[in-house]
């Protein structure tokens, strides 16, 4: 499908970094996500309220943007098909959460909040067997990985390196390391979900 002649210069740039990106360009991965990561984080923590599950949220939005770039057309921007990928995923990721959230009393749900509060900072003895067990599934999972996104989930999440710590480790540039870390949490995703799927 050829190009539309309306879109602006930006947008004629993002697709020809979608054709790059499509025949494997590491660095056109890179590019996009540099790009619109950030915006895609504020428009999702707007709509969360939550950091943890904006950062999570917007890892699945690239991972369902970069695993269907064959879909894009370029009638239209690639950061409006980027942008209602991120939406939509979001709006299902609230209405799952609000079909699990039982209580709808807010007393319930404050009281709620500050039980899991005193939990959290004090968990019991069957807790931390699951938070074990939970490392050290994943730690096996990890190893199932290619040796490249292996030492990047290692690096990120066992050793706690940040971004610029580990392209000063790895001696890559820092996009790339955000763009393979994308990649390398997508492909773990599955290898977990197939885990658990057997357990």
């Amino acid at each position: 499908m050829e190009i539309n002649e309306n879109l602006s210069d930006k947008a004629k740039r993002d697709y020809m970094l979608v054709k790059k990106a499509t025949d494997g360009d590491q660095k056109a991965y890179a590019e996009l996500m540099d790009r619109y990561r950030d915006a895609i984080y504020y428009m999702l923590l707007k709509m969360v309220n939550n950091a943890s599950d904006a950062e999570d949220l917007t890892i699945e939005a690239f991972g369902k943007a970069f695993k269907n770039l064959n879909q894009y057309a370029p009638n239209y921007a690639f950061s409006t098909w980027l942008f209602k990928i991120a939406t939509n995923n979001c709006i299902d990721f609230i209405r799952k959460k609000k079909a699990n959230h039982i209580s709808l009393d807010h007393n319930d749900e404050e009281h709620e909040k500050a039980t899991h509060e005193v939990q959290a900072s004090v968990p019991d003895p069957e807790e931390s067997l699951i938070n074990q067990q939970k490392a050290t599934l994943m730690r096996s999972v990890v190893t199932k990985l290619k040796p490249r996104y292996r030492k990047l989930i290692e690096l990120r999440y066992f050793n706690e390196f940040s971004y610029e710590e580990i392209a000063e480790e790895l001696e890559l540039p820092i996009g790339t390391v955000k763009a393979q870390l994308f990649r390398a949490r997508e492909l773990l995703f599955n290898i977990l979900k197939n885990t658990t799927t057997k357990i």
